[in-house]
């Protein structure tokens, strides 16, 4: 199949599809007499799994490495457990880095008035040493 085929039944754009094959992340596909790529079932497989890990946080490269672990038939299922509960220790010190944004930008927030005067306690806060 095409690179228009694949990318409709993977949602992935040509470009990125072509992106992947140039960094080596998906399986090079074949090519045909006149040099056009010709994709198979097992680079949709390929692209679905990389397109889904990286919606629940994985980036590309940790992607890659699971594509990687999914056509291993020697894996361990232990490898992938223990990449997924990295993931969600980094995204779980994510969540508390941004909840303490928000609280120190609610505190800010709530001492500024908001009127047409120019004293602004917000500011003042990010222009201080000791305002945060």
């Amino acid at each position: 199949m095409n690179i228009k085929e694949v990318s409709q039944h993977s949602g992935l754009s040509a470009k990125t599809i072509r992106y992947y094959e140039a960094q080596g992340i998906i399986t090079p596909p074949a090519r045909s007499a006149n040099n056009y790529r010709e994709y198979a079932e097992n680079h949709i497989n390929e692209l679905i799994i990389i397109k889904r890990a990286k919606m629940v946080g994985f980036s590309l490269a940790e992607a890659s490495e699971l594509l990687v672990l999914s056509s291993d038939p020697k894996r361990c299922s232990a490898a992938v457990k223990a990449k997924t509960e990295l993931k969600i220790a980094e995204i779980d010190a994510q969540i508390a880095e941004l909840n303490a944004m928000r609280h120190t930008l609610n505190a800010l927030s709530t001492q500024c008035p908001g009127d047409n005067k120019p004293d602004c306690p917000i500011l003042e806060a990010l222009q201080s040493d000791n305002g945060l």
